[in-house]
């Protein structure tokens, strides 16, 4: 019998995948040994038709390991976050080209699936296209994507729509200023922008700043917010599980037998969320505090006999 080699499985090939702006789903194949220029410019390899990409924004080397160097590019060019000069690209990898934010992924296909677009789609001279951003958070998850916005230093609204709720977050050179859920007067900017990000799934668009921006402005690095709202996330997750159910309709246990003045400030705040709304998210979005510590006090109130489910 002829002994049988093992078969040996085609190496695998990259691709850039775009998971935001106007090509998104589209995707570019990494081909071996090539060399591809990105930018504006209608002959180049890969064109991208927008006023915040340069005439030749990037170029990318497909050898091993795979390279992208910024061709100094007014907008520059980032890497999971960071402004790079040259970097190696690897499986995984985000990289944010003007409002085009690509994804290192294996190609599905032999050949690009990106449309490149036409020297006629080019915009009109002294005209720019709209400077959007639009993809899916199951793709791009928040944190990857503000990351993204803050390190570049961008400058606009954040809307992240999901089948119950708006988010909307402004920044400003990369800071966030304001959030807000359905335009709620009731959540305080920084406990809407916690929230928000527990968000796994929905859409999001990033669009021109509005030319009115709410009164309570807040100014937090997108860094201060992550590192803080993820923290708080975690903790919350893990009492989550104890809490009432959303739709829970909670009252205040009367007549009281522990004593109100063993209270603190705090304390008193959900205590008196349960006696003016009794329904458990109305009281999670009532209470000043956040999430983490209004659960934390209500599971208090609830164990000490000040509060019951119904």
């Amino acid at each position: 019998m002829e002994s049988q080699l093992p078969k040996v499985s085609p190496p695998r090939r990259l691709a850039l995948r775009f998971i935001s702006g106007k090509y998104q789903g589209g995707e570019f194949l990494l081909e071996d040994k090539k060399e591809i220029v990105v930018g504006r410019s209608s002959d180049l390899d890969m064109v991208l038709v927008e006023d915040m990409v340069s005439r030749k924004h990037a170029r990318i080397a497909c050898g091993d390991p795979i390279t992208i160097e910024d061709l100094g590019s007014t907008n520059g060019t980032f890497v999971n976050g960071e402004r790079i000069k040259r970097a190696t690209l690897k499986e995984g990898d985000r990289v944010l080209i003007g409002t085009n934010i690509l994804k290192v992924v294996v190609a599905e296909g032999s050949q690009p699936g990106i449309r490149l677009p036409k020297r006629s789609e080019q915009p009109p001279s002294g005209r720019s296209p709209t400077r959007s951003m639009s993809g899916a958070i199951d793709e791009i998850p928040l944190p990857d994507l503000l990351q993204l916005l803050g390190s570049s230093k961008k400058t606009g609204l954040l809307v992240i729509r999901t089948d119950d709720e708006v988010g909307k977050i402004h920044l400003s050179k990369g800071a966030i200023v304001h959030a807000s859920i359905d335009d709620s007067a009731d959540l305080p900017p920084l406990k809407a922008a916690y929230r928000v990000l527990s968000w796994g799934s929905g859409t999001f668009d990033f669009e021109p700043p509005d030319e009115v921006l709410p009164k309570d402005l807040i100014d937090v690095s997108v860094q201060e917010i992550l590192m803080e709202g993820l923290r708080q996330l975690d903790e919350y997750n893990a009492i989550k599980h104890k809490l009432p159910g959303k739709n829970a309709q909670l009252s205040v246990a009367l007549p009281l037998k522990p004593l109100i003045r063993d209270l603190g400030p705090g304390e008193l705040d959900v205590l008196q969320a349960v006696w003016n709304h009794a329904e458990m998210h109305v009281v999670m979005d009532k209470s000043p505090a956040s999430d983490l510590d209004t659960g934390r006090t209500l599971l208090k109130l609830i164990s000490s006999g000040y509060v019951r489910i119904e």
